[in-house]
């Protein structure tokens, strides 16, 4: 199984403006020194156009990564393509990829926030339409030298190319889902991988989500082989449980309570209901090195997948706390849950 970690570059309360976004992308790009360094496989980062955010043009953020690290693989997490244009998306990707020697992945999705859309000059009500429309033009653009394509949302191509193009023939896309069938769905008929963000649903109730991918995919004729999938999930580590899950509570309810979505709103959440959730079958990973371990490898007996993404730094995290989850991940976690699954 690959281990990896993603950000979305949140700030921390209280914080704002360009002196936290510069000290915040700094933090970014040392976690994903660490994460090289240690050993782990993916670094994520997101797409966000929001001042508590500093990260909104995830290209140049991998950019600069790519120049830092050696091994780790780089993705966005995700991208959100309904309000991008697939050609600048894939010149972005071709140009990470190179700058990286061919270590750079996409994730793309609708996106749970909405707030690029009338920035960039979408309606809300082609959410679905668009996203649909640009998955197919990018899957055309990586796959084929010259494009010629006609669609609703931006001008046709005639015989377009790609330049540059990235190091593989077909480059690693992955489709970003947060539950919805028709996400599943799409993602198996197109035979692509597909990575599910759990933040806040019992992992058991997601396998049939899981299930549907594998038998759209299936059904569509594509080989099980060649199927991929991820989990991803907020994570908090420290080698004394009851001080994770210390440290995390103050970071993990501000996120719940100004970081999600609009049309989720603001969710209080008791400490009850943090201890329900970081339990042995709940979707947040916070404890030790052991307890990570065990739900991991639970997680695993539900979907075997090959990739856990673990989003590490929400709230504006300190980073010394980052990097201590980091080094235990790394040097606690993946060897064990590595040895079991194989």
């Amino acid at each position: 199984m690959e281990i990896g970690l993603y950000t979305f570059g949140d700030l921390p309360s209280g914080h704002r403006g360009s002196e936290a976004a510069r000290r915040r992308l700094a933090q970014v790009i040392a976690a994903a020194k660490l994460a090289d360094t240690a050993g782990l496989a993916v670094f994520g980062v997101g797409e966000h156009h929001r001042p508590d955010y500093a990260i909104s043009a995830p290209a140049v953020v991998l950019g600069a990564i790519a120049a830092v690290t050696s091994q780790i693989r780089l993705t966005t997490a995700v991208t959100i393509l309904s309000s991008s244009d697939p050609v600048l998306v894939m010149e972005d990707f071709a140009t990470v990829d190179l700058l990286s020697g061919g270590r750079a992945e996409l994730t793309v999705g609708r996106g749970s926030f909405t707030e690029s859309f009338p920035l960039f000059g979408y309606a809300l009500e082609d959410y679905d339409a668009l996203y649909i429309e640009k998955l197919d033009l990018l899957l055309r653009l990586a796959s084929e030298e010259g494009v010629t394509w006609q669609g609703r949302f931006r001008p046709a191509l005639h015989n377009a190319t790609i330049a540059p193009r990235p190091s593989a023939a077909i480059p690693p896309i992955w489709v970003g889902a947060g539950g919805t069938p028709a996400s599943a769905v799409r993602a198996g008929q197109l035979g692509l991988p597909m990575n599910c963000a759990n933040i806040g649903a019992e992992p058991a109730r997601l396998v049939p989500f899981v299930e549907l991918y594998r038998q759209s995919a299936l059904a569509a004729g594509h080989a099980p082989a060649r199927l991929r999938l991820g989990i991803s999930s907020h994570m908090h580590l420290h080698k004394d449980a009851q001080r994770a899950r210390e440290e995390f509570f103050p970071h993990y309810t501000h996120y719940l309570t100004h970081n999600v979505p609009a049309k989720i709103g603001p969710k209080v959440i008791s400490q009850e209901d943090y201890a329900r959730l970081g339990g042995p079958h709940g979707p947040l990973f916070v404890g030790s090195p052991q307890q990570i371990i065990d739900k991991i490898l639970y997680e695993h007996e539900l979907f075997g997948h090959q990739r856990f993404m673990a989003q590490i730094d929400i709230g504006g995290l300190p980073y010394a706390q980052v990097a201590n989850t980091i080094e235990l991940l790394a040097g606690e976690v993946m060897p064990v849950v590595q040895r079991a699954v194989g």
